[in-house]
């Protein structure tokens, strides 16, 4: 699950709200062990979502760099080269985010 986590700083465009909830999202779930919570556990599941995010927001917000931001669609085409190298079968190109 983690291993959809894509990095979010310092990129152009920055980071969106949803970008940052996926990221978050996919956090908790690793964590807890739930792609989806019982409906015992959902609201604890999602505050730790709102938790995870607005701590992700924070972190985002307070980090320099002297880098260039890198290019979102350049990224996204090197992720796709390396999938067609490892997989040998062009990857979806479907709503990629980020997230």
């Amino acid at each position: 699950m983690c291993r959809n986590i894509k990095t979010l700083f310092n990129f152009e465009p920055p980071a969106t709200e949803l970008e940052i909830r996926d990221a978050a999202l996919q956090f908790v779930r690793k964590l807890s062990g739930f792609t989806v919570p019982s409906k015992a556990n959902a609201a604890a599941f999602e505050e730790a979502v709102a938790q995870v995010a607005e701590a992700a927001r924070g972190l985002i917000g307070s980090l320099v760099t002297n880098a260039e931001p890198r290019d979102r669609e350049i990224e996204a085409e090197r992720a796709r080269a390396r999938s067609r190298a490892r997989f040998g079968v062009p990857a979806a190109s479907g709503s990629e985010h980020g997230g």
